[in-house]
């Protein structure tokens, strides 16, 4: 069991039409510190560019797990987005964020421990929610025209070895 801090956001709202969750998103933060990134999932802005915003979770470089919306509520990480013919991804995901610069520092590694923990996160929601391996993407993969997260840097093969195990 991942230890958890949790942060609440106010930043989310109830899940429609009884959706569940179905799919998790990998997101990285495009900041260089997770203290960063954790004040734009408190803003309340109306400005697109800085909110409102909020992942379920956000895993930092050292391993360390937050909480920012519990996992029955939808948070707002995917934004305008579709799979296999679900526009509401909201509504049927969980998002996480790792803290990690992107495309704004040419892409730099992930941190073993970071990866290690959210492998550790993905098992334990793909069993609460009954979610596959198939379930685990990127934002790249549902909004391919907007984002590149979690980017080419992101060890997917690795990531789907060990979510199969």
């Amino acid at each position: 069991m991942i230890n958890i801090n949790k942060s609440p956001s106010p930043n989310f709202n109830d899940r429609r039409d009884g959706k569940t969750p179905s799919l998790i998103i990998i997101h990285y933060t495009g900041t260089k510190r997770a203290a960063d990134a954790a004040q734009f999932y408190m803003n309340t802005t109306t400005d697109p560019n800085a909110g409102p915003i909020s992942p379920h979770y956000m895993i930092d470089v050292d391993g360390t797990v937050t909480q920012f919306v519990e996992e029955d509520k939808r948070a707002w990480h995917a934004g305008k987005s579709f799979w296999n013919g679900e526009t509401d991804i909201n509504g049927v995901s969980i998002g996480i964020e790792l803290v990690n610069e992107g495309e704004f520092a040419d892409y730099p590694e992930f941190a073993d421990r970071q990866i290690e923990v959210l492998i550790q996160l993905c098992r334990e929601i793909m069993e609460r929610h009954g979610i596959g391996v198939d379930g685990v993407i990127g934002h790249s993969d549902i909004a391919p025209d907007r984002k590149k997260d979690p980017g080419p840097s992101f060890p997917w093969e690795h990531v789907r070895v060990e979510l199969q195990k």
